[in-house]
């Protein structure tokens, strides 16, 4: 499946976060959500990308954003990355890979790849950020965040 494309509404899921509770992305409707696909839990690369959210999770809330981080790993290991990096928003584990596989993130080894989608109140596919340095994906954030603030 090809990736999700800005102007679509995002695929709904349901899942498991990394306390093992329901979620699914219907229930953040009527806010924007930043929903970001990581390959591995605990590794260098998503530490720094989650480490980044989570230290500017507070403005986003101000602003009405949610944040929900998802990868293949199992519900265990979220949970032990979760708390590593001091995560205050729900990861979800994609241990069957189908949300993955919805979103057309799924890479050739089985890990998702780096992709955030930004979406809107309603659902919709707003902006796609791929590639593999971490910092971009929390740069662009915090850049739409700005661009969304009324000026002074």
């Amino acid at each position: 499946m090809d990736v999700i494309q800005p102007g679509v509404a995002a695929p709904d899921f349901q899942g498991l976060t990394q306390d093992g509770q329901p979620i699914s992305l219907a229930t953040f409707r009527g806010r924007p959500v930043i929903l970001f696909f990581y390959p591995k839990a605990n590794s260098g690369g998503c530490s720094t990308e989650a480490r980044g959210f989570a230290e500017h999770y507070t403005e986003f809330q101000r602003a009405g954003m949610d944040v929900i981080g998802i990868s293949v790993d199992s519900i265990e290991e979220q949970k032990r990355f979760a708390e590593n990096c001091h995560l205050p928003f729900p990861l979800v584990a994609d241990h069957d890979k189908s949300i993955a596989r919805q979103y057309g993130v799924l890479g050739f080894l089985g890990i998702a790849q780096r992709v955030t989608f930004f979406l809107d109140a309603d659902g919709k596919v707003v902006e796609r950020v791929e590639g593999l340095l971490p910092t971009r994906h929390v740069q662009r954030a915090l850049e739409r965040l700005s661009e969304s603030r009324p000026p002074p």
